[in-house]
């Protein structure tokens, strides 16, 4: 069973930072790229940042560009956001997404309230 567990989400204030972890379970986490989203109230969801297989290539949506930081842990089957500075902008819900050529996979999502 594919199971995409995303958890340290929760309000903080403005300037302040946060880090989601993803949790895979039910598939060979190594071989996915993997992938943060987000939706705020009344958007379309977009895609925050990538990572592929073994990290080869990064890459951010500009307005978290030099605050928000992906990384993998292929042994934990763990994709992390590590999100500073964070902004009343940054409130969403955050999905982690898995995927390769064949499937595609979402977690639940875990909501981010940047609030003062």
């Amino acid at each position: 069973q594919v199971q995409l567990v995303e958890s340290g989400g929760g309000a903080v204030q403005p300037g302040g930072s946060l880090r989601l972890s993803c949790a895979a379970s039910g598939f060979t986490f190594s071989l996915y790229a993997m992938s943060w989203y987000r939706q705020a109230p009344g958007k379309e969801r977009e895609l925050v940042a990538i990572i592929t297989r073994a990290g080869l290539l990064i890459n951010y949506e500009d307005s978290v560009k030099g605050r928000f930081t992906i990384s993998r842990d292929d042994a934990k089957n763990t994709v992390y956001l590590q999100m500073n500075s964070l902004k009343p902008d940054d409130t969403a819900v955050y999905y982690c997404k898995a995927y390769n050529s064949i499937n595609t996979y979402w977690g639940q999502g875990t909501q981010v309230t940047v609030s003062s």
